[in-house]
């Protein structure tokens, strides 16, 4: 796969109100490829946020550098190209959503980019086709959902046509069924081809992603994919992290006795290891 971003000891500071900095990335380096799904997770004043702002140039850092397709995004006259490639969808979808009707707000963003009339059109049908709420096209936002106004949130990023979108913690606001109709969403334009970023504190979400990287204290602290990372428990607890349930449920599981492999993060697997450790022990009580 091509790489898409990628970022070099990256270091940004916040002023405090004493004018000294705090430091919220330190020495930050990974790369991230076209088209892949990456987790970041952390607790509270990790960085993940910051990380975020930095990859669409929302924040320019402060010391090493940040590229998206090639672009220096530390450059100022570089900044709209970096956010014609990455859109960033943000926790609340109320401080997103600017116009009074739904199509309204997903053209805002393509008008602002002087698209024209035609192709706005287009895009606002493939982005409302996209997140399934072409039969709200004409409602007002505050009648909808939490859940749905986020998916216009997620429209009006698509109809920008972007080759990645960055989720900052989007589902934090919204019940049960909001946030699995916003996976449900992210995981269907991640099958489409775009780089998708999302930043969470929902174990069960990061689970879903091809990697994930974990943050504390400004810094990447563990880095693979989600059966890789959650194997390593012990470690997760450490960086103040837990674990999906389904993987603490194995667990002691396995403290009871069952043999189960070490790697398990989600029920299909947790049920198919469970059948295939009943069997092998069907058999060997049978052969006693």
């Amino acid at each position: 796969m091509t790489e898409y971003i990628r970022v070099e000891n990256l270091t940004f500071d916040y002023e405090k109100p004493d004018g000294l900095p705090r430091r919220a990335l330190d020495g930050v380096d990974f790369a991230i490829e076209k088209g892949s799904f990456t987790a970041i997770i952390g607790h509270n004043g990790s960085g993940k946020s910051t990380l975020a702002k930095n990859i669409n140039a929302l924040l320019r850092p402060t010391s090493g550098r940040v590229f998206v397709d090639g672009i220096d995004t530390s450059i100022p006259e570089n900044i709209w190209e970096v956010r014609k490639r990455v859109a960033m969808v943000f926790q609340n979808p109320d401080n997103q959503i600017v116009s009074a009707i739904v199509e309204d707000d997903i053209a805002f963003g393509p008008e602002n980019l002087g698209v024209e009339p035609d192709q706005i059109r287009d895009r606002v049908a493939f982005a409302l086709d996209a997140v399934e709420m072409e039969e709200y096209r004409n409602k007002p936002p505050h009648l909808l959902s939490g859940g749905q106004k986020q998916r216009i949130a997620i429209a009006g990023a698509v109809a920008m046509e972007p080759e990645c979108i960055v989720f900052d913690e989007p589902t934090a606001m919204l019940d049960p069924r909001g946030r699995q109709e916003v996976l449900k969403v992210i995981d269907r334009l991640h099958s489409a081809g775009i780089t998708v970023v999302l930043i969470t504190h929902f174990m069960e979400e990061a689970a879903r992603a091809d990697r994930i990287l974990v943050m504390k204290d400004g810094k990447v602290r563990m880095d693979g994919t989600p059966h890789q990372v959650f194997a390593r428990a012990e470690e997760l607890e450490a960086l103040s992290m837990t674990v999906p349930p389904v993987v603490r449920l194995a667990g002691l599981l396995r403290d009871r006795g069952y043999d189960l492999p070490e790697d398990i993060i989600d029920e299909r697997e947790l049920a198919a290891a469970l059948r295939s450790s009943g069997a092998a022990q069907t058999s060997e009580g049978g052969g006693r």
